[in-house]
């Protein structure tokens, strides 16, 4: 049986869908005003593989990420940039989908942007005043009265005494009480038109925490099975929306919290202080898209996860050994048997709260019988279970000769790379040279040659069949 560790618990629980057979669940998404940075990547990368396995077990998924495409920040980059905020959130909005695309990320079902669900933002913000949870402030906010709302603190196990007493704490004038938060933001001077909308409350815009409420609800109903994020989303931002949306609704809004752990940078926080801030894009000019996504699963999704050039370049390594087992050994198409003990032994770590570091373990104990036995069935598994997290699905020789599967073309076989062809040529003229020496029993000759090819990078294996290489 399948369980989740469940924020709101504390523990892991046996996962129980409200519909039998079919799940929903909403992540939060990205503020579409920058590049993406690995923190998102883990996030995508993460509830990606979720949906990946849920499916996997034979459920019906309705998987929603949201888009923040409104906010201050937003704002003052359009500004700054003497653009209009679609313009700017367009083209990140593209950015983020290449990138996504890039690691290997199935689009979600639905991907709403907060501007195309201001109506039902403020049909909730109209119940919450409706309930007494809702409040004009004297500088013509619309905020949430939280002591008024009884399970406030229950995710992030904070008491008010001790929120009220914390560093985290906004304090904005208006407010009856510090921990209030905005639902309505009245529009200030100078903000352009497209930042404010009309509403009973004067011209303004949504608060940040209001948006996935209102897109939870409205695209999943009010009550539904998994809301997931980053850990740093728990306080106050999810406790926030239960708040809100069992406040506006009564019941319980979700029952399944999941957070993805933090991102550090040589075991540093990730800060743009410290240097040690990357973009998706910084990290993929310089690793394969797939490694990188290796590297994001080969850790548990809560536990911290610790970026550096070592890390990246042991996934490689590791991941070149998945590959290599699927060269030698091309796969058979057949369902995967779970009664085989490394399929079992995935299976059993995926439902143990998606326990990604035990399920690729399972695929290495595979790929070594797959070495083994020369079975193309278990090879054949072995693709099956890795597509299950994302992962070798490009074809084997072209990923280990240095190609992407994005920019092989995936299972296709086919590249866009005009080099590669010349660089196989050329290292095919020196196996062959190289082979003729070891005929010629000059095995300094042919030593020579295997050291020029490792110096450039090629790595040469030889077998029974004959010789291959790879990128090292």
């Amino acid at each position: 049986m399948l369980t989740i560790y469940n924020s709101l618990t504390r523990q892991k629980q046996a996962f129980i869908p409200i519909e039998p057979g079919r799940v929903r669940m909403y992540v939060c998404g990205m503020t579409v005003y920058d590049y993406c940075h690995l923190g998102h990547a883990r996030v995508l990368v993460v509830f990606d593989m979720v949906a990946r396995w849920l499916r996997a077990r034979g459920y019906g998924v309705t998987y929603v990420r949201n888009v923040t495409d409104i906010d201050d920040k937003i704002i003052r980059r359009a500004q700054e940039n003497g653009e209009s905020i679609h313009a700017l959130t367009e083209r990140f909005v593209g950015y983020m989908r290449e990138d996504a695309a890039a690691l290997g990320v199935l689009p979600p079902d639905h991907e709403p942007r907060a501007t195309e669900y201001v109506p039902a933002m403020q049909r909730l913000i109209g119940l919450l005043q409706q309930k007494d949870l809702a409040y004009i402030a004297d500088n013509h906010d619309v905020c949430y009265a939280v002591r008024r709302f009884p399970g406030y603190g229950k995710l992030s196990g904070k008491s008010l005494e001790d929120l009220r007493a914390g560093e985290r704490v906004e304090v904005a004038s208006g407010k009856h009480d510090p921990l209030d938060f905005v639902l309505w933001k009245q529009a200030k001077q100078g903000e352009p038109r497209e930042a404010r909308w009309d509403s009973p409350w004067g011209q303004g815009r949504p608060g940040w925490h209001i948006e996935c409420s209102a897109m939870g609800s409205e695209l999943l109903g009010p009550h539904f099975d998994i809301h997931g994020g980053g850990q740093d989303l728990q306080f106050p931002h999810h406790e926030n929306e239960i708040a809100q949306s069992e406040g506006a609704h009564g019941g319980t809004f979700v029952n399944y919290w999941m957070h993805n752990g933090f991102v550090r940078v040589d075991d540093e926080k990730m800060s743009k202080s410290l240097g040690n801030f990357f973009t998706i894009r910084d990290v993929l000019s310089r690793f394969d898209a797939e490694v990188v996504r290796f590297f994001i699963l080969r850790a548990h999704y809560r536990s911290p996860l610790n970026y550096s050039d070592v890390h990246l370049e042991d996934a490689r390594h590791a991941l070149a050994r998945l590959y290599t087992a699927l060269r030698n050994v091309p796969g058979r198409k057949s369902p995967v048997d779970w009664a085989n003990i490394h399929a079992a032994r995935f299976a059993q770590a995926m439902d143990d709260d998606f326990n990604t570091p035990e399920a690729i373990a399972a695929m290495f104990e595979l790929a070594n019988e797959v070495n083994r036995t020369r079975d193309p069935t278990l090879a054949g598994w072995l693709k099956s279970l890795g597509g299950m997290l994302g992962l070798v699905q490009t074809d084997p020789e072209r990923w280990l000769k240095g190609v992407s599967g994005a920019q092989a073309g995936g299972d296709s076989g086919e590249s866009d790379d005009p080099l590669l062809p010349q660089v196989g040529k050329t290292v095919g003229a020196l196996i062959e040279e190289r082979a003729a020496a070891r005929r010629g029993r000059d095995f300094a000759a042919a030593d020579r040659i295997r050291g020029l090819l490792l110096e450039a990078g090629i790595v040469l294996e030889d077998s029974a069949q004959g010789t291959t290489w790879r990128r090292a």
